[in-house]
C-alpha cells in the first residue's frame, strides 16, 4: 500500500508539474553588460525552462545574429560553439560605446486557392509579388518578426538605435544605466512607431530557485511608454507581443514579438 501510494504521488506531481515544464523562455545572456574598458564578454543563448538556466536545448544560431557597435559598424562572433544545452560565443569591444547584440528573424505566408487547390508560399517581401498571383482568390498573408537582443557598454553609454523594423524598444533610460530605486523609461515602437496599449512582462532571474515567477505586467501608454522603478539588482527578462493587422501591408496579419536582457545594478 505505501508503495502504491509513493507512486500515486508521484504521479500526481508530474501532472502538476507538466505544464510549467513546457513552458520554454528563449534568451540571450551576456557575462558582462558594463565594462570600464575594451575587451570581450562571452554570450550565452539557450531555450529553457528556467530563465537563464541551461535545461533544455541550445539556441540555433545562423545568419540571425548582429552584433553591432557603437559607431554602426558589424562585428563578428569569435568563438561560436553550440553544444548540447547552450550556444556560446564571445564578442571583441574595441571601442567605448553601446553595443546592441540581437537575434533576429522574419518571416512572411501566404496561403490562397487556384483551381480549387490550396496553395502556399513563404519567403521574403520582395519576392512576394513574383511569387503569389496579385488577383489570388482567398488570399491570407501573415508576417512574423521577432528581436531578441541585450546591450553591452564600454565605458560611457551611447545612443542604441532601433533599426525600425518590427516591434522594439527605444531607451528613454540607457539600459545599462539601470540602478535599483531609480525609476527607468522605456518607448516601445512598431516599425519605428512608438504605440499605445502594449502589454510588456518583466521577470527577475532566478525563477528556479522560486516558487512564483513573480512577473511583472505594464502596460504602454499613449506615447508608447513604461515606466518602473527597480526593486532589486540582478539580471531581467523582458519581453512583449504585437498581434494584429499591418498598418502598412494590406490583409496582412502581424505576429510581433520581442524579448530583452537587461542588468540591473546596485546603488
Amino acid at each position: 500500500m505505501k508503495l502504491k501510494k509513493r507512486l500515486a504521488l508521484a504521479a500526481l506531481a508530474l501532472a502538476i508539474s507538466a505544464p510549467i515544464a513546457q513552458a520554454h523562455e528563449a534568451w540571450l545572456l551576456p557575462s558582462s553588460t558594463v565594462l570600464s574598458s575594451p575587451g570581450y564578454v562571452t554570450m550565452d543563448a539557450a531555450v529553457s525552462n528556467d530563465i537563464f538556466y541551461f535545461n533544455y536545448r541550445p539556441m540555433a544560431i545562423r545568419d540571425n545574429l548582429s552584433i553591432t557597435a557603437p559607431d554602426g559598424t558589424a562585428v563578428q562572433a569569435e568563438n561560436l560553439l553550440q553544444g548540447q544545452l547552450r550556444t556560446v560565443f564571445d564578442v571583441k569591444l574595441d571601442a567605448p560605446g553601446t553595443y546592441r547584440v540581437a537575434l533576429t528573424n522574419a518571416s512572411l505566408m501566404a496561403s490562397w486557392k487556384e483551381n480549387g487547390e490550396t496553395k502556399r508560399w513563404r519567403g521574403s517581401h520582395e519576392e512576394m509579388s513574383s511569387k503569389v498571383p496579385p488577383n489570388a482568390q482567398e488570399l491570407v498573408v501573415r508576417e512574423g518578426v521577432s528581436r531578441m537582443e541585450t546591450f553591452v557598454t564600454v565605458g560611457r553609454p551611447s545612443e542604441a538605435k532601433p533599426s525600425g523594423k518590427g516591434l522594439e524598444l527605444l531607451p528613454v533610460t540607457h539600459p545599462n544605466d539601470l540602478y535599483v530605486g531609480d525609476p527607468a523609461t522605456f518607448v516601445f515602437v512598431v516599425d519605428g512607431k512608438p504605440t499605445a496599449g502594449i502589454e510588456v512582462v518583466m521577470i527577475h532571474a532566478g525563477t528556479r530557485y522560486r516558487d512564483q515567477l513573480e512577473k511583472l505586467t505594464l502596460v504602454t501608454d499613449a506615447e508608447g511608454r513604461i515606466t518602473h522603478t527597480w526593486q532589486a539588482p540582478g539580471m531581467y527578462y523582458l519581453k512583449t507581443m504585437v498581434e494584429g493587422k499591418s498598418d502598412t501591408l494590406q490583409n496582412v496579419e502581424r505576429r510581433l514579438s520581442y524579448v530583452a536582457t537587461l542588468e540591473v545594478l546596485a546603488q
